[in-house]
C-alpha cells in the first residue's frame, strides 16, 4: 500500500507481512494481475467460476454480462446472469447450513449499546428466525415484488427482516434509524412500501431515540390515501413491541400485537421464492447533490456474486476470522459487508449497536479484545474521533488478534492513516482503503471486472499520470441498475455527461505507478485559475497542523480566479483561533501543495455539519461560504444547530 503526504516516514510503500501473504487468496501483485486480466478479457469465464459456488435453480441462458453505457444508442441497461433463477437468502443461509454443515457456526456476535447486552447467533438459529419472519410478513400480505421499509437499530431483528424479504421476493428499503420522520416518510412514499418494520426505541450512547414515535409521525404525513402496515419489534430499550395496522389514532390494544407473539405462531420452515437474476433485491436511498434522495436499485444475482467476491478478496476472508464492520446496515457498506458479503462466505461477524465512545472511549478496542476480531473495518471519522482522546489502546487492550484493517466512507488523511496503522495495527496490519458509492466499489487498483479510466472536461481520455473525472468503461455484476421509478434521473446523473461511460461524480488522480487516488466528489474539486485542486488534499494539509482537529474545504466564487478556497477548521481543545494561526495555516498549505492552493478564507468551525453516518455535508458548507441562507432539506443532519454557529463565525471579508 502507498500513503500520500507522508512527511515523517521516508518509505511510502508498505508491504503486508509474509505470514499473511502465504495463505492469502491473492498472495502477490502478479496473482492480482492475472485474475484482473481474466476478469476483463474473459468476463464470462471469470464470473461463471464465481457463480459455480452458489445454488441456481435454473442456470443462465446467455452471456453473463450484457449492457449499454451509451445514451446515444438507446436506454442504459445492465443484465447479469440473464435467464438464471436463484434466491439470495437461500445462498447465504440454507446453503451454509445444509450444504456446508455450518449450522453451529456463529454468524453474528451481537453487541448491544450497553456491554451488558450481547448474544451469539448461529447460522442455524439465523435461518430459523428468518423463516419465522418470512412467514409473518406473508401473513401480513407481503408478496413478491412488494416493497418493505425497515426502520430498525442495529439489532438482530434488522438482519432477520432484510433476509426475510429476500427469501419471499420482497424488496427491502432500509432507512437508517436516526433519520427524521420527514426523511422516513419521503422514502416510504417514493418506493410505495406496504409494510414498515420498526422498533419501540433505541439508545445511542445515553441518548434515547423513540423510533415508534418518529414512525408514527412519518405515517401521519401520508394522509388517508396511503397507509402501510407497521410490524414493530422490541429493541434494547425493552419497551412493548407490537404488530398493528397503522391508524391515525393512539395505541389500540385490540389491534396491537407483540412481534414475539406473532413470530411464535408461525413455522420455522419457509420455502424460498425463486427469483429471476435481474429481479430487484433492495432499494437504498442516497443523498443527491440537489438534496432529493435517489432510490438506488440493486438486483439479486449480481449483488450476490459481487459482494461475496469483494468480501472474500478485499478482506482476504479465512475460515477462522472474526470480522467486524462498524458501519450501520442502513448504509450500503452495511448491506454489503455486514449482511450479504460475510454471510455468503460463511463468515463470523460482530453486529454492533453502540457508538465508539460509550460507555467509555475504549469501547471499540474492548470489543476487538472480547471477540478476538481479526478483520476490522471502520470510517476515518471514527479513527480521527478516537485519536483525539489521546488513548494508546495497545497499553490497555489486547489487539494482537488483528490481521487486516479497513477504512471506508471518505478519504483518510495521512495523520489518521499512520495512527491507524502504527497504533491499532501495530505496524503489522495492512490497511484496505476502499472507495465506495452507493453504486460502486473499488480499491487503489481496480477490483476484478472494473475498468476505470480518467477523462478531462472535454471527455478526452487521459493516459499515464493524470487527474480528472473518474469513469468506468463497463459494468460489473453488483453495479446499480437504475434509480427506482426514475430511469431518466439515472441516465442523466451517471451517463449523459460522457456517453459510453459510467460517471462516478468523483475526481481522481492516477500516479506514475498506476495507483488511482480518489480526490473526492468532482463538485468538491476546485478549479482555481485553471488548476484543478483536490479539497481532500487541502484538508489533509490543514489537519497536519498541530492545532487543527478537523477541516473541510469548499469552493467560493472569485472575481479573478473563478473559484477560491474557503476552509472551515475545527480546533483541538484549548487552541485559540486568531490571525497568527490563520497565517500559519495558509503558509502550511502553500508549502505542502503550492502557492495556487493558498486558501483565501479560513473560518473557525467549532463543529461541522454532518450526516448521522458522520459524513460532512459540503453542500451546506458551500452555501455558508457564499452566505446563502436558504439551505434546503437539513433532515439528514445530525445537529442542525451547527449551521447557526457557522454563519455567526463567517469570515468578515467574505460577507
Amino acid at each position: 500500500m502507498v500513503v500520500p503526504g507522508s512527511q515523517h516516514i521516508e518509505d511510502k510503500m508498505y508491504h503486508p507481512p509474509e505470514g499473511l501473504q502465504k495463505d492469502a487468496h491473492v498472495p502477490d501483485f502478479n496473482c492480482y494481475l492475472e485474475l484482473y486480466k481474466k476478469s476483463i478479457e474473459e468476463p464470462d469465464v471469470f464470473w461463471k467460476e464465481v457463480a459455480s459456488d452458489f445454488y441456481w435453480k435454473k442456470p443462465p441462458t446467455g452471456q453473463i454480462l450484457q449492457y449499454n453505457f451509451d445514451v446515444t444508442k438507446g436506454n442504459i441497461y445492465v443484465k447479469c446472469m440473464e435467464g438464471a433463477t436463484t434466491n439470495m437468502c437461500y445462498n447465504v443461509l440454507d446453503r451454509n447450513v445444509k450444504d456446508k454443515n455450518l449450522g453451529e457456526r456463529v454468524a453474528f456476535y451481537w453487541e448491544g449499546n450497553s456491554p451488558d447486552h450481547h448474544e451469539a447467533i448461529t447460522y442455524g438459529q439465523l435461518l430459523g428466525q428468518v423463516c419465522r419472519c418470512s412467514n409473518t410478513l406473508k401473513q401480513m400480505g407481503v408478496r413478491k415484488g412488494d416493497r418493505v421499509a425497515i426502520y430498525l437499530p442495529m439489532i438482530p431483528e434488522l438482519v432477520y427482516t432484510m433476509l426475510a424479504c429476500t427469501r419471499i421476493g420482497a424488496v427491502h428499503s432500509i432507512v437508517f434509524a436516526g433519520f427524521s420522520a420527514e426523511s422516513l416518510c419521503e422514502r416510504i412514499m417514493d418506493s410505495q412500501c406496504s409494510i414498515l418494520v420498526t422498533a419501540d426505541g433505541v439508545y445511542r450512547g445515553e441518548k434515547l431515540i423513540n423510533l415508534k414515535q418518529i414512525a408514527d409521525e412519518a405515517l401521519e404525513k401520508f394522509g388517508d390515501f396511503y397507509l402501510p402496515h407497521q410490524l414493530q419489534t422490541s429493541s434494547s430499550v425493552n419497551l412493548t413491541p407490537v404488530v398493528f395496522p397503522v391508524v391515525q389514532t393512539p395505541w389500540d390494544a385490540a389491534c396491537d400485537v407483540c412481534w414475539e407473539e406473532v413470530m411464535g405462531q408461525v413455522s420455522e420452515q419457509c420455502e424460498p421464492e425463486w427469483l429471476d437474476a435481474e429481479d430487484p433485491l433492495f432499494i437504498l436511498y442516497t443523498s443527491g447533490s440537489t438534496g432529493k434522495p435517489k432510490g438506488v436499485l440493486h438486483t439479486v444475482a449480481g449483488y450476490l456474486l459481487y459482494t461475496s467476491l469483494t468480501f472474500k478478496y478485499v478482506f482476504d476472508h479465512q475460515p477462522d476470522d472474526v470480522y467486524w464492520c462498524t458501519a450501520d446496515i442502513g448504509w450500503i457498506t452495511g448491506h454489503s459487508y455486514i449482511t450479504y458479503g460475510p454471510l455468503a462466505n460463511g463468515a463470523t461477524s460482530v453486529l454492533f449497536e453502540g457508538i465508539p465512545v460509550h460507555p467509555h472511549v475504549g469501547r471499540f478496542w474492548e470489543v476487538i479484545e472480547k471477540y478476538r476480531v481479526t478483520k476490522f473495518y471502520t470510517a476515518p471519522t471514527a479513527i480521527r474521533l478516537l485519536m483525539k482522546y489521546g488513548l494508546d489502546p495497545v497499553q490497555k487492550y489486547d489487539l494482537s488478534s488483528l490481521r487486516i484493517l479497513g477504512t471506508v466512507g471518505e478519504p483518510i488523511n495521512p495523520e489518521a492513516w499512520h495512527w491507524y496503522h502504527e497504533v491499532i495495527g501495530q505496524k503489522r496490519c495492512p490497511v484496505v482503503d476502499t472507495f465506495w458509492q452507493t453504486e460502486t466499489v473499488r480499491d487503489t487498483f481496480p477490483f476484478f471486472g472494473v475498468e476505470p479510466t480518467i477523462l478531462n472536461e472535454h471527455g478526452e481520455e487521459l493516459e499515464g499520470e493524470a487527474e480528472g473525472y473518474l469513469v468506468f468503461r463497463r459494468p460489473w455484476p453488483g453495479i446499480m441498475r437504475t434509480v427506482y421509478g426514475n430511469q431518466e434521473r439515472f441516465e442523466s446523473t451517471y451517463f449523459k455527461k460522457f456517453p459510453g461511460f459510467y460517471v462516478t461524480g468523483d475526481g481522481c488522480r492516477r500516479d506514475k505507478d498506476g495507483y488511482y487516488w480518489i480526490a473526492g466528489r468532482i463538485d468538491d474539486m476546485i478549479n482555481v485559475s485553471g488548476h484543478l485542486l483536490s479539497t481532500a488534499e487541502v484538508e489533509a494539509s490543514l489537519t497536519d497542523h498541530g492545532a487543527v482537529a478537523e477541516a473541510a474545504v469548499v469552493s467560493r466564487p472569485h472575481a479573478v480566479k473563478g473559484e477560491c478556497l474557503y476552509c472551515f477548521v475545527t480546533l483541538k481543545d484549548c487552541r485559540e483561533f486568531n490571525r497568527t494561526l490563520v497565517d500559519e495555516l495558509k503558509r502550511q498549505v502553500r508549502e505542502k501543495i503550492g502557492p495556487i492552493a493558498t486558501p483565501d478564507f479560513i473560518q473557525n468551525a467549532p463543529g461541522l455539519p454532518k450526516t448521522r453516518s458522520g459524513k460532512i455535508m459540503r453542500r451546506v458548507l458551500r452555501q455558508i461560504a457564499r452566505n446563502e441562507k436558504d439551505l434546503g432539506d437539513l433532515s439528514t443532519m445530525a445537529d442542525p444547530k451547527v449551521v447557526e454557529v457557522l454563519f455567526n463565525h463567517r469570515c468578515e471579508t467574505a460577507s
